[in-house]
């Protein structure tokens, strides 16, 4: 098996070990996450795109892969910031986070992760 393929077992494990988004936040009804990878001021290949998350069956885990096809081991953990900003209720909130992995040559990868998430919540029932 390759080393990609490995990095992906490895993940699905993790999602899959990880608690659910609806039970870590219960009235979460929508989620998107606005993804944008740079070096500098310039975007990496991977570029943009925007994440729309099923929070019925959603992990609640944000582990973002790394874009840069140089830097296989890298990533961006952003688990704790959003779901901290999503107990809290927040609706809209931004980031950023640089990415903790290396190139085969050694080097510190570097990749600028900016993140912008949307939430929408189901209102709190009549009591």
């Amino acid at each position: 098996m390759s080393e990609a393929a490995l990095r992906s077992v490895a993940r699905r494990e993790r999602e899959d070990a990880a608690p659910r988004l609806r039970d870590e936040v219960p009235a979460l009804a929508t989620l998107y996450l606005e993804l944008e990878e740079r070096r500098g001021e310039s975007l990496v290949a991977s570029g943009a795109h925007v994440r729309r998350v099923v929070v019925e069956h959603a992990p609640a885990l944000f582990d973002i892969p790394c874009g840069e096809r140089s830097c296989p081991d890298g990533g961006h953990d952003l688990t704790r910031e959003i779901l901290s900003a999503l107990r809290r209720g927040a609706t809209n909130f931004a980031g950023e986070d640089t990415c903790n992995g290396y190139t085969p040559a050694g080097n510190r990868c570097g990749i600028e992760l900016h993140y912008v998430v949307v939430a929408t919540y189901r209102p709190a029932a009549a009591t």
